[in-house]
């Protein structure tokens, strides 16, 4: 099952095209969004949103078309920051949003409001950037939301609750078996944590798979440049060569190396390692 499906679907912009993209997100799982920056996650999450018109193509979100206003009271969505006037409190916060949601739920508000210890009269102005995020987060589970959409919700924060973000949305995931959808280009974050990855560059869907795929379809491969002639070359997605070492990317069985064990190292490619390889020029 899934909750969100692309298809067809084309925006043009000024500076991009995001053209004909087909991509599903699968209920129940943490789903991974990656991509280097302007390579058009933001406008694909803010179509998903109906924050911006797409040109073409059909977009379905929780099983029905995305305009349908109903739809928000279904999503919770974390901005990398807080979209509220710095002068306002939690409390004040509160009393605009907690009105908006059918399904608001203030005894799991004031769970979170304990769990993540944040202050419910001090002005917004004086949170740090961790305790931004966290408010974001309160706000947007405190109505159970089926759905979760995160646009860099890592970028600025500091190592330790970068983890503890990452426990908490596993945790979300497992116990509450809510869908995440992360859209993010630190991509160590989702080496720990997602169980399906999309992959957009320059508008284009690059790959959509499972981790499980990913961990077993691709490598990098190293050697010296004269174990591999022209023709070989031509099996890997991407290669840099430096000081007669080349460094690779392949895509496939890395048994196909197993007689050169000796002279050549093959290793399981991270996210950051695909994403270099398939957006170099």
């Amino acid at each position: 099952m899934t909750v969100a499906q692309f298809n067809d679907v084309t925006k043009m912009r000024k500076d991009f095209i995001i053209y004909n993209l087909n991509l599903s997100i699968p209920k129940g799982f943490i789903t991974g969004f990656i991509g280097p920056n302007g390579s058009g996650k933001t406008t694909t999450i803010e179509m998903l949103m109906d924050i911006v018109q797409k040109d073409s193509g059909e977009i379905n979100l929780l099983g029905k078309d995305h305009k349908d206003p109903q739809l928000k009271q279904n999503i919770g969505f974390v901005y990398d920051d807080l979209y509220m006037y710095e002068d306002f409190t939690i409390k004040k916060m509160y009393s605009f949003i907690a009105p908006l949601y059918t399904n608001w739920n203030d005894q799991l508000f004031k769970r979170y409001l304990k769990e993540f210890d944040l202050p419910y009269k001090k002005k917004l102005k004086h949170f740090s950037k961790g305790m931004k995020m966290k408010c974001s987060l309160l706000f947007a589970l405190s109505h159970e939301p089926e759905f979760i959409i995160m646009d860099e919700p890592t970028s600025g924060l500091d190592p330790v609750f970068r983890r503890e973000l990452l426990y908490l949305l596993q945790d979300l995931m497992v116990r509450e078996n809510q869908t995440i959808f992360l859209s993010t280009h630190i991509t160590t974050d989702l080496d720990q944590i997602a169980d399906y990855i999309i992959f957009i560059h320059e508008g284009k869907l690059q790959f959509q798979k499972s981790m499980e795929e990913i961990r077993d379809s691709y490598h990098i491969v190293k050697g010296h440049i004269d174990l591999i002639d022209r023709d070989s070359r031509q099996i890997f997605k991407e290669m840099i060569v430096k000081n007669e070492q080349f460094t690779a990317l392949y895509e496939g069985d890395p048994t196909i190396f197993s007689q050169l064990d000796e002279k050549i190292i093959v290793e399981r490619a991270s996210l950051e390692d695909i994403m270099f390889f398939l957006t170099r020029e």
